[in-house]
């Protein structure tokens, strides 16, 4: 298994609007894969500064498929919602 020092094994980033979604593959040391998401909105303080808030989510291999699951069923929801 390929990986950095950092043990990030792949990495995906999503621009959109003032977000950015990163989606990283880890490995344990016990080479065990799980997933951050993790979200960078740009803000602007009151003293014109920019600054970057981050909030991340682990995500381990036992729940992928829950996960999974779950984000399928409210994109159908949103989806079905859409279009009546």
């Amino acid at each position: 298994m390929e990986q950095d020092k950092n043990n990030e094994i792949y990495s995906k980033v999503v621009r959109a609007g003032k977000r950015t979604y990163f989606f990283d593959v880890k490995a344990t040391k016990s080479e065990e894969l799980y997933i951050t998401l993790t979200e960078s909105k740009k803000t602007i303080d009151e003293n014109g500064i920019e600054q970057f808030q981050k909030h991340k989510l682990f995500l381990y291999k036992e729940d992928f498929e829950k996960f999974k699951e779950g984000l399928d069923d409210v994109l159908e929801k949103i989806n079905a919602l859409n279009n009546q």
